[in-house]
């Protein structure tokens, strides 16, 4: 930053700050995902239009996502990120107002958009704060996410239990979340560029260094992906039990990916993000082949936690590599962040159409070899590791490469 130097007592308040916008982010995706089914009706629109209406929210993103080191360059990280989190709380309200298909088609669009670009510059702001912290955060930042992710969930399915009209909920929660994501904007790092730094351009395609990193992140994601989607209907299918056993199922993967993103720094701060990466792929794969050969559902609901427990950390770990890799990281982070985009977006319907054509089965092991590329490619996070005290770099706006 020039002209600005940050104390460790604003260090540490900005890493409380990017947290709470961490989680703020993840509320409104968990206050949405209750609602889709009320979204749908008051769409009029089909399962499959439905399908076809939210793959707007990924193409939105990945659109939206190469404008953020731009954004961030012009404006200032802290600037960029107010602006651009009360921008994702609002969007919230758009999906609840579209009557027919083009109008949610275009609303998932600004939704995706909106929130891709947040996305980036809050992970931006995450890795300078890790940067200077020296030590492994970014887990817990995206463990943050989660636990929004759940109590927007929680409040959503509350509404949805009273049946409260969606229109009015995401008013209320998308002004109670701007707010909250606003406020806590005052207290993020405010990244500057350097004297006579040239701003990255608006759009530009992503350095080889974040498509290997991406290539981790994509595996990582797909897994996640399969699993919060097909985990319910798997053990519904394939091993006939109740609704409610099954959806605990679901609760129980994002649950363990919650408290593994939360406790992850301190693993990744002993073991480095390449032996934790091993490790995690490892957990993960044989919580695959326990799904895959499952005969009760104990043994398929321990399969999905230890998939959601060995793949929970791989994507902060992504952003964090992604944001040392280079001498941009917001154009780093976004070519990651739109190559495990992709792959959220492409995992459930693949999923879906392996199993029509063999079974969900057959679409696990497809999980499960996935899974298996964490542990051969975690090498390409080493860029990710922690840096050793005391290095500096020629400029404080953004983390220098590492050797």
């Amino acid at each position: 930053m020039d002209g600005l130097e940050f104390g460790s007592r604003d260090v540490r308040r900005g890493r409380y700050a990017v947290a709470a916008v961490f989680a703020v982010h993840g509320a409104v995706t968990g206050s949405f995902a209750t609602r889709v089914p009320w979204i749908q009706d008051h769409a009029s629109v089909s399962p499959g239009l439905l399908g076809f209406a939210l793959a707007f929210t990924a193409f939105g993103a990945s659109c939206s996502m190469p404008l953020s080191g731009w954004i961030s360059h012009r404006l200032g990280s802290r600037t960029a990120l107010r602006g651009l989190i009360a921008l994702w709380t609002l969007a919230l309200i758009l999906p609840s107002l579209a009557p027919n298909l083009y109008t949610l088609c275009l609303a998932m669009f600004v939704y995706g958009a909106s929130a891709g670009m947040a996305d980036v510059v809050m992970n931006a702001i995450g890795v300078e704060v890790e940067r200077r912290l020296d030590k492994s955060i970014m887990s817990g930042l995206h463990g943050m996410w989660s636990t929004g992710a759940l109590l927007g969930s929680a409040g959503g399915t509350l509404a949805a239990h009273l049946g409260a009209d969606a229109r009015v909920h995401f008013v209320l929660a998308s002004a109670v979340l701007t707010l909250l994501g606003v406020t806590a904007c005052r207290w993020v790092l405010d990244v500057q560029p350097a004297e006579g730094e040239e701003p990255p351009p608006r759009f530009t395609l992503p350095p080889k260094s974040a498509l290997l990193i991406g290539a981790v992140g994509f595996c990582a994601v797909f897994a996640e992906g399969a699993s919060l989607d097909w985990s319910a209907v798997f053990l519904r299918d394939q091993l006939a039990t109740s609704a409610g056993l099954a959806a605990a199922c679901t609760t129980s993967f994002m649950l363990t990916m919650a408290v593994a993103r939360l406790a992850g720094d301190a693993v990744v701060n002993r073991y480095g993000a390449v032996r934790t990466v091993r490790a995690g792929g490892g957990l993960a794969v044989a919580g695959g082949l326990l799904i895959v050969l499952a005969g009760t559902p104990v043994v398929a609901m321990t399969g999905f936690a230890l998939m959601g427990l060995g793949i929970a950390v791989v994507v902060p770990l992504c952003f964090a590599a992604a944001g040392h890799s280079g001498p941009n990281p917001s154009q780093a982070i976004a070519g990651v962040a739109t190559i495990t985009y992709t792959s959220g977006l492409i995992a459930p319907s693949l999923i879906g159409g392996v199993a029509q054509a063999t079974s969900l089965v057959v679409s696990f092991v497809l999980v499960t070899v996935l899974a298996g590329g964490l542990v051969s490619f975690a090498g390409v996070l080493r860029t990710g590791e922690r840096r050793s005290a005391g290095v500096s770099r020629p400029s404080a706006a953004v983390p220098d490469p590492r050797p």
